[in-house]
């Protein structure tokens, strides 16, 4: 198969997690018999200071001419004072916009040897296992109007949540197809009580739920469910939300697994899927090398499977970070007090190898 892949490694320790991500993906293009295509463009602050542009109409044609996009993560201070449509961030929404990829996964999962990382006790978070589904390209984030005045004390802003029927309908059946292949189970998240938004939201979900029959539908306010997931985070399996409340919980997973580090997302509905890290750029130890790219992995683990369909090959390279971290191999943010910590370098090489290792075992079992 050819995988045409356009990357962007952005901002940051951007450059540095999406390096190991393609050593990973190059092993596995290499160990299946895939003709992986590769090509490199600018996003963000990196495409600021380049071109003037976070999203130049070069790096725009060539994501669209790609079947998939793995992007490193955008965010520069200095470009903080820069009007908005001039921000690193402006290129990652312009970008989800053109790509139309409306559907956001981000999976969270619980490694037992990472049961330290956690700020809760072992009991409370083993066996969790949650795919948060969150609506993408509407909400608070590209709702009109919006506006700023900041007028010496006498300011004001706005910004609207807008959804239309079609665009809960769309996400929600992600959401269920989804959940047909694991638990069976979907939980909406909205806050229905105060928001006509959310009111909108419940009904459609519901209609939407109809269809399902074979998959259990609930419905929990935000603000509660944020509450259920520090106490109880084993229970939930599919978490469909809209785009905001899905960006907060997504983060209050990472923490609840041990770190953001871990936490990979895919971005589909559209022509060409984008596939990211949830962290941030982290602009602190940019350059240091000890940086963690098993998000920036993992996501290579989710475009294999949902753009490429390749489900063994996505289970190679899970594979290959469960026994990395069963290796004991951990970066800075991973590592307990007194346990050794690796490179972003060193733990993206042992999972290549491992892949590598895995690939050559199954073309001898094949032949």
């Amino acid at each position: 198969m050819q995988l045409r892949v356009t990357s962007l490694p952005g901002d940051g320790i951007g450059p540095e997690v999406i390096s190991q991500a393609i050593c990973v993906l190059e092993e596995v293009a290499s160990g299946f018999g895939h003709d992986l295509e590769l090509d490199e463009k600018e996003i963000g602050g990196a495409a600021l200071a380049k071109f003037g542009n976070p999203l130049p109409e070069a790096t725009t044609q060539a994501c669209l001419a790609s079947q998939a996009v793995l992007l490193g993560a955008v965010g520069n201070p200095a470009f903080d004072h820069n009007p908005r449509e001039l921000r690193p961030e402006a290129g990652l929404l312009r970008l989800r916009q053109e790509l139309r990829a409306f559907a956001n996964l981000r999976p969270a999962v619980f490694y037992p040897m990472l049961a330290g990382c956690s700020p809760l006790r072992e009991e409370i978070i083993r066996g969790t296992d949650i795919l948060i589904v969150r609506e993408l390209l509407g909400g608070l984030y590209f709702g009109e109007p919006r506006s700023l005045e900041i007028d010496h004390g006498d300011g004001h802003a706005v910004n609207t949540m807008r959804y239309t029927e079609p665009e809960i309908e769309r996400v929600a059946r992600v959401a269920f197809e989804l959940a047909r292949s694991r638990r069976k189970r979907v939980l909406s998240i909205d806050k229905s009580n105060v928001l006509e938004c959310s009111r909108l939201w419940r009904e459609v979900v519901t209609r939407v739920g109809r269809d399902f029959s074979d998959v259990l539908l609930s419905h929990m306010y935000v603000d509660s469910a944020a509450m259920s997931l520090v106490l109880k985070p084993a229970e939930f399996d599919v978490i469909l939300t809209e785009n905001m409340f899905g960006d907060i919980l997504s983060d209050e997973a990472g923490g609840i697994v041990g770190s953001l580090g871990l936490l990979a997302s895919a971005s589909i509905g559209g022509p060409v899927g984008l596939y990211e890290p949830v962290h941030g750029s982290a602009p602190d130890i940019a350059g240091q090398g000890i940086a963690n790219p098993l998000g920036a992995i993992l996501s290579v683990a989710l475009m294999l499977r949902h753009t490429f369909n390749l489900a063994k090959e996505a289970e190679c390279v899970e594979a290959g970070v469960t026994s990395t971290l069963m290796g004991g191999f951990r970066t800075r943010d991973l590592a307990r007090p007194g346990e050794r910590t690796v490179s972003t370098e060193q733990m993206g090489a042992q999972i290549a190898e491992f892949v590598s290792l895995a690939a050559r075992a199954n073309d001898r079992a094949a032949s």
